[in-house]
């Protein structure tokens, strides 16, 4: 009869597979034992496959044949073996084991509690029926429905002009800059950016990004640093940090729309604050406050904005602190469009301004840069007080390791990118959104019906439409499909923003588009245009 002992493998839990290769010297194995002296010299001992095996040295058994116990206490069991590779079911501490042959091999179970594998009560599925999960349920973009909800028809007999699209690269006339593409090609000459990095990205790259933004009022390290796919990817970790469901967040109105479309796929409620239009999109403070209560988990603050284009003043942006800090709420700053601010305006950042309130501050490549489709995007953690502690940073770096985090070969060529960049190109980017804003907003200002507002930064214009002088359109949305149809001009509708009877220009096309669209709009108004009935008296008197 032959003898075989099987000592329980124990996976390692100081492997870390992300970790680069230590020095054979200095590696445990995935899965490691440990026998005894008197053990290893009664048996003999070798390690096979990441498994160390104790047997006796008489005759050699194959490593298929070995069976793995089932024990929580570590220790060998004995299983005897006849001539035919088959046991006589032996007892270990009340686990028989079971013995079958495929092929002609004998195949080893451990019978737990008389059978093959637990007995439970359950039930069994009918028929194929596969729903999708709450969560996707639950998710909804207002852009995408709106737009995809329109009846666009381009009058065919014009070029279409599309004033909707957020993204600077549409036309080619905002190419990025020499230093930013040499940068990425130095990246990918090097080959050293072609694996995986680290969840929450490259450390040298995280220093640059740290080193870029960190000012005397508010110092930043590397470890204060995640990189992230592009600046949606950091709002989404901020808010899952931050919210639990049932938590509702306040977030400004108008305010981008993936704000709402994150949180309600997390079961968070969200409240809208509102922004006024005659004060140049100044956040209503009163209004805020009112929103906060003791589950206000995050207060979200976009400057520059996206859509309005405003930009908060030094002044107003430590009220806004004001009430974040007397309501004990942590702010999710977006600032993706930070810096991009018209001459004569000042923007400086919120954490520089925060002397309390903890502050997730989330950017990126996309805008200043000009390079959306490259998704680097970061979350900048600033907690002068340690208010966040170690919790919310290995939330954060949790939360990273869902996903493998930004491009590697954009993370290698970040600290050149950063570093390179000419101030020159920055100022004549500003420079031609602010000739652009200014030609929207200076033809648009004597259109009858419209009520366009001047922004101060970003990329965008807002513009009222007097909707009672229209009687032929119900809402912003049958405005502009009809513009479309009318004037191949798309502008988009406010209601995606959850404010009706506005609409949002991008004013990143080239100048001689900017004009004919402008010409366009108003012709379009003065066709639709009727004076109210009070007007209407006073001219037949």
């Amino acid at each position: 009869m032959k003898q075989l002992f099987v000592q329980r493998c124990v996976p390692d839990v100081s492997f870390d597979p992300f970790s680069p290769p230590r020095p054979p010297q200095q590696q445990n194995s995935i899965f490691r034992t440990n026998p005894s002296k008197n053990e290893r010299t009664a048996t003999g001992w070798t390690q096979q496959e990441n498994c160390s095996v104790r047997r006796r040295p008489v005759k050699k058994v194959p490593v298929k044949r070995l069976i793995m116990s089932a024990r929580n206490d570590g220790k060998p069991y004995l299983v005897q073996m006849n001539e035919n590779g088959a046991h006589n079911k032996p007892n270990v501490n009340n686990k028989q084991m079971n013995v079958g042959t495929v092929n002609g091999k004998s195949v080893h179970h451990v019978r737990v509690n008389r059978s093959l594998y637990p007995v439970k009560s359950k039930s069994r599925r009918e028929r194929w029926e596969v729903k999708p999960s709450v969560m996707a349920d639950n998710t909804f973009n207002p852009i995408r429905a709106i737009v995809d909800g329109m009846k666009l028809s381009p009058n065919p007999n014009k070029p279409m002009i599309a004033l909707s699209i957020g993204d600077p690269t549409v036309f080619g006339n905002l190419p990025t800059d020499d230093a930013v593409l040499q940068a990425m090609k130095d990246a990918i000459d090097l080959q050293q950016y072609n694996g995986y990095a680290p969840s929450v990205g490259y450390l040298k790259s995280r220093q640059a990004v740290a080193n870029f933004y960190s000012c005397p009022e508010a110092p930043l390290e590397a470890e204060d640093v995640i990189l992230t796919s592009g600046c949606s990817q950091a709002i989404d970790l901020a808010i899952s940090v931050l919210c639990n469901p049932g938590d509702n967040i306040v977030v400004p109105c108008p305010g981008f729309s993936l704000y709402k479309t994150l949180a309600v796929s997390m079961g968070i409620e969200v409240r809208l604050y509102n922004l006024m239009p005659e004060k140049s999109w100044q956040v209503d403070l009163q209004h805020l406050e009112s929103l906060m209560d003791d589950k206000t988990s995050c207060l979200i603050v976009t400057n520059p904005s996206n859509p309005c284009g405003s930009v908060f003043t030094k002044d107003h942006l430590q009220k806004i602190l004001t009430v974040a800090s007397r309501n004990h709420v942590p702010i999710l700053a977006d600032e993706i469009y930070s810096n991009m601010v018209f001459p004569g305006c000042d923007c400086p950042s919120l954490p520089s301004l925060s002397s309390d309130v903890p502050i997730i501050s989330c950017g990126g490549l996309a805008k200043r840069w000009l390079v959306p489709g490259w998704r680097l995007g970061w979350i900048l953690i600033n907690d002068r007080n340690n208010i966040f502690g170690s919790e919310i940073r290995q939330g954060l770096v949790k939360l990273s390791q869902r996903i493998l985090g930004a491009c590697t070969i954009v993370q290698g060529a970040l600290e050149g990118i950063l570093n390179n960049t000419p101030e020159s190109f920055y100022h004549d980017t500003v420079r031609f959104l602010k000739s652009n804003a200014e030609i929207c907003f200076n033809e648009l200002s004597t259109v009858p019906g419209l009520n366009p507002i001047m922004p101060s930064g970003a990329m965008y214009l807002m513009v009222g439409i007097d909707i009672d002088r229209f009687p032929n359109f119900h809402n912003d949305v049958n405005f502009t499909e009809q513009l479309v149809t009318e004037q191949s001009v798309f502008c988009l509708p406010a209601t995606a923003f959850e404010y009706p009877n506005f609409f949002r220009i991008v004013v990143t096309v080239p100048e001689q588009m900017m004009v004919e669209a402008c010409r366009r709009i108003r012709e379009f108004c003065q066709r639709h245009y009727r004076p109210d009935s009070h007007d209407s008296n006073n001219l037949d008197q």
